[in-house]
C-alpha cells in the first residue's frame, strides 16, 4: 500500500527557509511514511491528516483514489504559531474544495 507525495509550494518554501539539518528531517520523516502512512498520521480536522516531526507538523490532504499524500502546511508546533496554522489550514480547505468541484 505504497503512496507517492507532493508538495504544495508554500510548504516547499517553508523548509527551504528551515536550516539545513532540519529540513532533512522533516523531509526524510516524510519520505519514510510512504508505505504505511497511517501508522504515523493523525486524523486532524475534516478531511486532513497531520504528522509530528519533532518540533514540526505537517498537514497532510490524503488522495485515497490515485495514493498520493499532498504535504500541504509545513510548521512550527508553538501556541504562537496555532492560529497562523490553522488560518492556513482553513484556506488550503477552501481551495480545495474549490479544486475538487472544477474537475
Amino acid at each position: 500500500m505504497s503512496f507517492s507525495i507532493e508538495w504544495d509550494e508554500k510548504a516547499l518554501a517553508y523548509l527551504q527557509r528551515l536550516p539545513k539539518f532540519i529540513s532533512e528531517r522533516i523531509f526524510n520523516k516524510i519520505e519514510s511514511i510512504k508505505e504505511n502512512p497511517f501508522h504515523f498520521l493523525e486524523h486532524y480536522e475534516g478531511e486532513y491528516y497531520k504528522l509530528r516531526i519533532g518540533a514540526y507538523r505537517a498537514l497532510i490532504d490524503v488522495d485515497f483514489k490515485k495514493k498520493i499524500l499532498i504535504i500541504q502546511v509545513v510548521d512550527k508546533r508553538e501556541e504562537s504559531i496555532r492560529d497562523n496554522f490553522l488560518e492556513r489550514l482553513r484556506r488550503v480547505s477552501e481551495m480545495f474544495k474549490w479544486r475538487r468541484d472544477c474537475q
